[in-house]
């Protein structure tokens, strides 16, 4: 099982959007997919209609009690392990020397799927740092401003901060405005470097409609130029991970 973790420090980058619509096109190539919802707001879970069952909570998350938690979506091939709101006090309960706790919790679901894709809190924190430990590769959104090159410079470092390799880590350029001049010039500046993918993903009234269709943008519009970024997107992980 491979765990894609897409996150970024910084909140506001179409990290959630990101996470639901690459989980979409991985399955829809037939690949077992799970997609864990990390943030306490649990956007990921209101996009696919599933809400946590009340006996679903932090502990029940930290004993590895997943199974019985897991929801199929509307869509084959593809499941979602739901946040709850107790998950944003998750930092409180990691153990404090380690790091690997996540992945412990996450081997358990080994044999079950090909790909799990956690959806990310905007943080840098003990959970972060699991959060990369645990993950074979890490991809963050970046929208083409300074605030958000920054968040990724700093998370460049944090990297280097656990020790982590910094060969999983991936970018791609996230809600771009291609008639904004500011835009293409960050783009066309940042692009090049080895740390970004070449797809970018345009922002469109599609994506922001998710909140309303509540489903991935290929379910609703498969031919919108969005839909097809991501599914490029998915195909760029897919192929860097297959590298390594």
């Amino acid at each position: 099982m491979e765990i894609i973790a897409v996150y970024s420090s910084k909140g506001g980058v179409g990290k959630t959007a990101a996470s639901v619509n690459l989980a979409y096109a991985c399955s829809r190539r037939g690949k077992k997919t799970l997609l864990c919802d990390m943030d306490p707001q649990g956007a990921a879970s209101y996009y696919f209609r599933i809400s946590a069952d009340k006996k679903y909570s932090k502990k029940k998350f930290l004993k590895g009690k997943l199974q019985k938690h897991i929801c199929e979506t509307a869509f084959p091939s593809l499941d979602l392990l739901p946040a709850h709101f107790s998950f944003r006090n998750l930092d409180l309960d990691l153990d404090r020397d380690g790091s690997e706790e996540l992945k412990n919790i996450f081997g358990k679901l080994e044999n079950s799927y090909d790909y799990l894709i956690l959806d990310c809190p905007p943080n840098m924190t003990l959970l972060s740092k699991n959060i990369i430990i645990a993950a074979d590769q890490v991809v963050s959104p970046v929208t083409p401003s300074t605030l958000s090159i920054l968040a990724l410079a700093q998370l460049v470092k944090f990297f280097d901060k656990i020790k982590a390799d910094k060969k999983k880590h991936r970018a791609f350029f996230s809600m771009v405005e291609r008639r904004k001049k500011m835009h293409q010039d960050t783009i066309q500046r940042f692009q090049k470097k080895k740390i970004f993918f070449k797809t970018s993903v345009p922002y469109l009234a599609e994506v922001e409609k998710m909140g309303i269709t509540r489903q991935p943008v290929a379910a609703t519009w498969s031919g919108s130029p969005a839909a097809e970024a991501y599914d490029k997107l998915w195909m760029e992980i897919w192929k860097y991970r297959s590298r390594k």
